[in-house]
């Protein structure tokens, strides 16, 4: 019988009560409570790491896995590119030249990076130029272009672009920029604005040229792999002492330890939500406890222990906390369909890596919040229990 008791007078518990409604008011209010803080969060850390994601995937894709720079001019060479293709076949290799330039086009100027390439094999290791150069070919002076720095300067194919090099020459008594225009063939699209407007692309052989460096001499090595942090030590271990290896992530710790931070603080304060909600837990229950002193007093006169009055707050807590955790996952997960499967925000394309709102909920984002709601949930129901269970007989009773 005492087996049933306890469950048996939790739903009892949990009616609404006609002569205390303000009990049952503020259980319904820490239900929200929970509910809508765990609906809030599964929401806010799947964009978090959505974001995340999507900028890992841009950022991989045009600071490229793996490069290789010379420490001193002249390391990086023809010889150190077949002796790397000859070590690792199963990477993909892409020397570039590259210089700083002011692009202009009109009154409009623009800074930024050109870099000569061989179009074939920078397409294997940069998916995103492989699909802006398809169909086509590049000659000597042609170059590719970001779609930004295309709409800023309402260029179209075949239309020249005047760049201005930093590296100056002497000419007569004074030192003058180099300066070529060169005819765009190719527009590529990166997803951010800032890669697009930057970068533009043009043959090795073009580069090489203006810049005169030797045919065999590059500036750096693209490489492809599917696993860098791997890879790099690999690498790393057959490179002459005059070059070094970077991988894409070196150049963006700042940023991705910012969104971890950022994301950190995001969990903390919205889990403030929960816990605001879990006094109401407190309440609710302090307050049943404070109705029902003549009944918990009579289930004591009658063999009921202290641990089993104990449980029945207890367990009424959970089952109101639990009953918030459930609905807000539900209401989480949907949330999350929806945001997904219809365009309710846009995103402005020159700001973020994609103009719909990324949505990633990571197994371990989803058992810390669930987890972090549950412990929240029984610490507010362990101190009411503990006070029901505390109740004087004999004080209750004399009164009654």
């Amino acid at each position: 019988m005492k087996k049933k008791l306890i469950p048996y007078l939790v739903k009892r518990f949990l009616r609404f009560d006609k002569d205390q409604p303000f009990i049952f008011l503020s259980a319904m209010l820490a239900f929200l409570g929970i509910s809508l803080g765990v609906m809030v969060l599964i929401i806010a850390m799947s964009l978090m790491n959505g974001f995340d994601n999507e900028f890992r995937k841009k950022l991989t894709v045009m600071n490229y896995p793996l490069t290789v720079i010379p420490k001193f001019y002249g390391a990086t060479n023809e010889k150190l590119l077949l002796d790397l293709e000859t070590k690792f076949p199963n990477l993909e290799f892409s020397p570039y030249v590259q210089s700083t330039v002011m692009t202009r086009s009109g009154a409009k100027l623009e800074g930024g990076y050109i870099f000569g390439v061989n179009f074939n094999d920078e397409a294997k290791v940069n998916k995103i130029l492989a699909k802006a150069i398809e169909d086509t070919n590049f000659g000597k002076f042609d170059v590719l272009v970001g779609k930004s720095l295309k709409d800023e300067f309402d260029i179209f194919l075949d239309d020249k672009l005047m760049y201005i090099f930093t590296s100056a020459e002497p000419g007569g008594l004074s030192v003058t920029p180099r300066i070529k225009r060169f005819k765009v063939k190719g527009v590529f699209d990166s997803g951010l604005s800032a890669y697009d407007k930057a970068y533009s692309y043009t043959t090795i052989e073009s580069l090489q040229k203006l810049l005169r460096i030797p045919s065999n001499q590059y500036d750096g090595i693209h490489i492809f792999s599917s696993d860098p942090h791997s890879d790099i030590q690999k690498i790393q271990k057959v490179l002459p002492p005059n070059v070094s290896i970077k991988g894409w992530w070196e150049d963006n710790v700042n940023f991705f330890a910012a969104l971890e931070l950022e994301k950190v603080s995001l969990f903390i304060v919205l889990m403030l939500i929960i816990l605001i909600a879990a006094i109401n837990i407190i309440s609710s229950l302090l307050m049943t406890v404070m109705n029902r002193r003549s009944d918990i007093a009579l289930l004591m006169s009658l063999g009921a222990t202290k641990t089993e009055i104990k449980k029945i707050f207890l367990y009424l807590g959970i089952v109101i906390g639990i009953s918030g955790i459930f609905a807000g996952v539900v209401l989480g997960l949907s949330g999350m369909w929806i945001l997904s499967t219809f365009d309710i925000v846009s995103l402005p394309k020159d700001v973020y890596p994609t103009t719909s709102l990324p949505l990633d909920l990571s197994l371990k984002d989803f058992l810390l919040i669930i987890s972090g709601a549950f412990v929240i949930v029984i610490a507010s129901s362990f101190y009411p229990a503990k006070k029901a269970s505390e109740v004087d007989i004999l004080t209750v009773l004399r009164n009654e």
